[in-house]
């Protein structure tokens, strides 16, 4: 009977993909997503192992350059980008953006060929202002498409595939690009992924507005438009809240992928190719969360679990610093170490670990977050609400990398004091924004005392 129980809910998790009003989205920002990480982890990998940047110093601004020009168009186009969502057809404004990336990716291949980082750093941020105006897009058109019942489970879907196919563009353009003619083998196939998320993106159903006459004249100031988007969001003080928790999310997860690169070559003494499997481990987690989120919620929405994932972040957060002064200690390595032989060192695979830790904490957290905000907004607000929650992510991600450029290129602290820092801090935000609404807390007791009995 128990068996017989799982086989179900397994099932119920995963229909959605023997459904064309969900697999043909699915692959298309699936695909999407991958190709924005396969090119922006090759620009890392060349900065991080060339001698482009001359110094740690140097590399330590080039990686967080990167990471602040691909989302900065978030902050500058995503008030445009709801406006067009909520006004348009989705599924038409998603294959029209698809098509520019395929211009975008040919003359990102251009770049690759030229080995010009700086020709890359502007490919990057055309990627970043493509991926904004897709980005209200995404989550808008899921509750359109999808029963209530079925919203956490395509959130979670969504989740799952976001974060592998990061993974998979991490491996492959870390794996790839150090290569002989890597750079090009990245360019090629960049461009024949982005041919094959448009012809996905002609394949998913129409999804029309729900009600243009009610939005009034199309608003070209991003900052009179921000400003009422914000107004419909904080309508609801929990869907506000559920803003600024995934907003920390992703300068928090932002922090780390930001500053994993560096930290396996300068802190680990690792081979490049070792940026790829830390990498793996942190999206791995991501992705196990994601899917977790619908086993313990039982396919419900549950603002229960986001306190469990903001407890994990911190303790396993605050343990990978402690590790990596162990792994430091235990492994005077003069030459660069290579990644079979990280994972068979026991400190190296409490380093894996504490990252895949990180990353399954937080698909707990923003799951449950993303779905709380599609189900308590109205559907001719929701991509513009969805535009309020890109910006604060752009700002968050920005915050993140002068951060970074803060503590470790100005005051010289170590990545390890970097993550133990951003671990106190998530600590204080997201209790901060329990306090001010208590529904996280009391579903989290509630959800703690079901499962226990």
């Amino acid at each position: 009977m128990e068996q017989s129980s799982t086989q179900s809910e397994v099932r119920s998790q995963f229909h959605l993909f023997s459904q064309r009003r969900f697999l043909p989205f699915f692959i298309t920002q699936f695909l999407g997503a991958l190709n924005d990480n396969l090119f922006k982890n090759a620009l890392l990998v060349i900065v991080v192992s060339s001698a482009v940047a001359g110094s740690d110093s140097s590399t330590n601004f080039i990686t967080n350059l990167a990471a602040g020009l691909f989302i900065l168009p978030y902050f500058l186009f995503s008030t445009t980008a709801g406006q067009l969502a909520d006004r348009f057809d989705k599924a038409m404004l998603i294959r029209r953006i698809k098509f520019v990336e395929i211009i975008l990716m040919l003359a990102g291949c251009y770049a690759l060929w030229l080995g010009d980082v700086a020709w890359m750093l502007a490919i990057l941020f055309a990627l970043g202002v493509q991926s904004a105006f897709f980005g209200p897009i995404k989550y808008s058109i899921i509750p359109q498409h999808l029963t209530s019942d079925e919203l956490l489970a395509g959130n979670a879907q969504v989740g799952m595939g976001t974060f592998v196919s990061i993974l998979l563009g991490t491996l492959i353009g870390g794996w790839l690009v150090t290569a002989q003619q890597g750079p090009i083998y990245v360019g090629v196939l960049a461009t024949a992924l982005a041919i094959i998320g448009w012809l996905s993106s002609r394949q998913i159903p129409d999804a029309p507005p729900a009600s243009v006459a009610q939005q009034g004249s199309f608003n070209i100031n991003p900052l009179r438009e921000t400003l009422r988007n914000f107004n419909m969001a904080r309508e609801n003080s929990t869907v506000l809240y559920c803003i600024f928790g995934i907003s920390w999310f992703w300068l928090f997860g932002g922090s780390f992928l930001t500053q994993v690169p560096n930290y396996a070559v300068t802190v680990l003494n690792g081979h490049p190719r070792l940026i790829s499997v830390l990498l793996g481990a942190f999206i791995v987690g991501v992705a196990i969360g994601s899917l977790l989120c619908h086993r313990f919620s039982k396919g419900q929405v549950e603002p229960g679990l986001v306190p469990l994932g903001a407890i994990g972040l911190s303790i396993f957060a605050t343990d990978l610093f402690f590790s990596s002064g162990s792994y430091q200690a235990a492994n005077q390595i003069t030459t660069a170490v290579m990644a079979g032989e990280f994972v068979t060192l026991t400190a190296g695979m409490h380093i894996m670990l504490d990252l895949m830790f990180i990353g399954m904490f937080g698909g707990m957290l923003v799951v449950p977050l993303y779905s709380m905000i599609q189900q308590r907004t109205e559907g001719d607000k929701r991509a513009r609400v969805i535009s309020v929650n890109n910006i604060f992510n752009a700002v968050f991600m920005v915050t993140g990398a002068l951060l970074g450029i803060l503590f470790l290129s100005v005051l010289g602290w170590s990545i390890p004091e970097f993550f133990l820092g951003v671990a106190l801090l998530n600590t204080l935000f997201l209790g901060t924004i329990f306090v001010l609404d208590p529904i996280f807390v009391r579903r989290f007791v509630a959800w703690v005392t079901r499962t226990s009995q």
